[in-house]
């Protein structure tokens, strides 16, 4: 009797370990079919250009492959509309803005404020006040940059969606002449900095690797960390960076930030009246 009872138990427990290995399995097929889905998705965007007045409307992306002629298109469009000079944009800041675009549920065509910036253009705005909240060296230059809004969706779900992907610079302006949010595919980090709460809001679980305006990473840097350095070795893996020392100390810039980054600390609307470290003020134009 006994000996029956253990072959039962046996047998149910090999039972119980296939079941659960068959739910690993399939948990694991529906992943690889949802990234494997995401690597092969066609992408497409709509642009005006609220300075050129043209509009662009571009599927960038093939089957998870970029389209070079639609590459093409995109330099040109985003010119220096000043200079009428161009560049080539770095591919991938378009997967941020497409990836931005549908976590706001965008409707209407991305209003671009600026993309690429000759040296010219860029040391003329450096110039034109002493603080322009302009780059010596500004992502602009390298095509890796763009400023936007996204008409009928608040600015600061734009700034909350480009924090959250964790791929690159986020900048926010909403107080410029044109009110916009400012996107990159250079380190990660934001400005003007956030409070702790602030950020919490954004991260509830801490695992984000922004830094907020104290200096001190919340709770989960370490797991965002590790996150964001797991996703591999492709040419547009983000770069992170430790906060120092003196980030530490004195919270409101690290040396990853840009001259972008010395743009006054802005108020949530709905964060409460926390008082935040800012930097001199930036004259309010689109940069």
């Amino acid at each position: 009797m006994l000996a029956g009872f253990a072959r039962q138990s046996s047998l149910l427990s090999k039972a119980g370990c296939q079941l659960a290995l068959a739910s690993v399995l399939l948990l694991g097929g529906i992943g690889s079919v949802h990234d494997a889905a995401a690597l092969n998705e066609t992408r497409t965007l709509s642009f005006h250009h609220t300075h050129s007045g043209e509009d662009l409307t571009v599927t960038f992306k093939r089957d998870g492959r970029f389209d070079e002629e639609a590459l093409k298109q995109l330099n040109h469009f985003l010119r220096d509309w000043r200079t009428q000079d161009q560049t080539t944009m770095d591919p991938h800041l378009f997967d941020i803005i497409w990836e931005v675009y549908h976590d706001v549920d965008g409707k209407k065509p991305i209003q671009i404020i600026s993309a690429y910036r000759s040296p010219a253009t860029n040391a003329m705005l450096r110039h034109r006040s002493a603080h322009t909240g302009v780059a010596r060296f500004s992502q602009h230059m390298l095509g890796h940059a763009m400023d936007f809004y996204i008409p009928d969706v608040p600015l600061e779900q734009i700034r909350y969606a480009g924090l959250r992907l964790q791929r690159g610079g986020v900048g926010f302006y909403p107080t410029s002449g044109s009110p916009f949010v400012h996107l990159d595919t250079g380190n990660i980090r934001h400005w003007p900095r956030m409070t702790h709460d602030q950020l919490v809001r954004v991260f509830p679980d801490g695992r984000t690797v922004h830094i907020p305006s104290d200096g001190t990473p919340l709770k989960g840097y370490e797991l965002a960390r590790a996150d964001i350095e797991h996703r591999g070795d492709g040419d547009d893996t983000a770069k992170v960076s430790k906060p120092s020392l003196l980030a530490r100390l004195f919270g409101n810039k690290s040396q990853d930030d840009e001259d972008e980054g010395s743009a006054p600390a802005v108020q949530d609307k709905a964060a409460p009246a926390v008082q935040v470290a800012a930097a001199k003020p930036v004259e309010a134009m689109p940069v």
